[in-house]
C-alpha cells in the first residue's frame, strides 16, 4: 500500500476530504520522524513502538574486490510490532491467500 493509497482509504473511511487526510497523515509520520531524532521512542499501544538501535562498527567484505572494508557505526530507526499487530498478522498468515480471502481481509476493518 503507497501512502496515496492509504490516503484515500483514511479519507473514505474518515468521510474527510483527501487533501486534510493527506495532511494529518503526513504531520502523524514528521511527529515519529521528530520524536526519533531527537532521541525518543514513540509507542502506540496495540501498534508498535518505534526506536532508535544502535550498531557498532564492524568490518566487512568489499564483494567486486573481496577486501575488507570498515563500516562505521551508525543509528538506524526500527520498528517493533506490538501483540495485537501481531496477533492480526498471524492470524491472516493462517488462512490460505486465494484472491477472494485477500479481497475480503482489504475490505475488514480491524480496529
Amino acid at each position: 500500500m503507497t501512502k496515496a493509497e492509504l490516503v484515500d482509504q483514511v479519507a473514505a473511511t474518515a468521510q474527510l476530504p483527501k487533501h486534510q487526510t493527506d495532511a494529518v497523515i503526513t504531520r502523524f509520520l514528521q511527529a515519529i520522524m521528530d520524536a526519533l531524532h531527537a532521541g525518543e521512542s514513540v509507542e502506540l499501544r496495540g501498534f508498535g513502538r518505534f526506536r532508535l538501535r544502535h550498531r557498532q562498527p564492524r568490518a566487512g567484505r568489499n564483494p567486486r574486490t573481496g577486501g575488507t572494508v570498515q563500516i562505521p557505526a551508525k543509528t538506524v530507526p526500527a520498528f517493533t510490532a506490538g501483540k495485537a499487530f501481531q496477533a492480526l498478522v498471524q492470524n491472516g498468515a493462517e488462512t490460505s491467500g486465494d484472491a477472494d480471502d485477500i479481497a475480503n481481509r482489504r475490505q475488514t476493518t480491524y480496529w
